[in-house]
């Protein structure tokens, strides 16, 4: 696919060779530097918009990191122009919300697949299409985060379009319809709530490449409301070293094929 309007890439402002086939997704330009610093020789880019790239490698293989905003239709836009750019394998390291009381606050959840609540997708494939991750990533994932020994979940997330449709609901003309839904996201097992996995499996679905989540776990509103102790970490760190470790084992993976 040719590029929008200019040479490079028209909203991550990149071009073939500018990124490494391997790409992690966090949503927060902020959060880029910090996971270059587990690269090797990491090298800021590009700075546009929401999108900051940085490039180094990994196990002598060029890797990158761009962010993505917040939501589906930026998520969506940066997973496209990085396709265009060569890449072939992206993990997303972002935040989420804890549903099942069991989730606790700085675990981390691996995404299994995800449910279409947002906009974007739709606009790539119908409703009845299932937003699921790739299966070698999720083992990749499922694998580093046993190594490191950190607290884990495998399984379904929620993804939504609206922060304050979840937090704020009752503020809601359609309040009724979001707290029956979230009340039956929580009945069939959905682990955490984030905003932009299902739009990244579809679009990787759609594109043929190998996209997966690692989420770290912010708070949990199931286990506050429930009058239950709600632990909150903010630090990704966690998250980032499970999500850097399994992309180790793909390149090593790729590279034994």
């Amino acid at each position: 696919m040719s590029t929008v309007y200019s040479e490079k890439e028209y909203h991550v402002n990149l071009t073939k060779g500018d990124v490494g086939e391997y790409v992690i997704l966090p949503g927060d330009p902020g959060r880029c530097e910090k996971i270059a610093q587990y690269f090797d020789n990491p090298v800021l880019v590009a700075n546009n918009r929401e999108y900051v790239t940085y490039t180094g490698t990994l196990k002598g293989v060029k890797v990158s990191v761009t962010s993505t905003g917040i939501g589906g239709p930026s998520a969506a836009i940066a997973l496209e122009e990085l396709v265009h750019c060569g890449a072939h394998t992206f993990i997303r390291v972002g935040t989420s919300g804890g549903m099942q009381k069991e989730v606790l606050g700085g675990d981390v959840v691996i995404a299994t697949g995800a449910i279409r609540l947002d906009g974007t997708s739709k606009e790539y494939a119908p409703i009845e299409y299932p937003a699921v991750a790739n299966f070698d990533v999720v083992m990749a994932l499922k694998e580093s985060a046993k190594e490191l020994n950190h607290p884990y979940h495998v399984g379904v997330v929620q993804c939504k379009d609206s922060f304050y449709g979840q937090h704020s609901p009752e503020s809601m003309p359609i309040a009724s319809e979001l707290q029956n839904k979230w009340e039956a996201w929580i009945r069939t097992g959905a682990l955490t709530s984030e905003m932009e996995s299902a739009t990244l499996f579809i679009v990787g679905s759609t594109r043929r490449v190998r996209v997966g989540s690692v989420l770290l776990v912010v708070a949990n509103q199931t286990r506050r409301a429930l009058g239950l102790e709600d632990i909150q970490v903010h630090d990704t760190d966690a998250a980032i070293k499970v999500a850097i470790n399994a992309l180790k084992k793909l390149i090593a993976e790729d590279q034994g094929k």
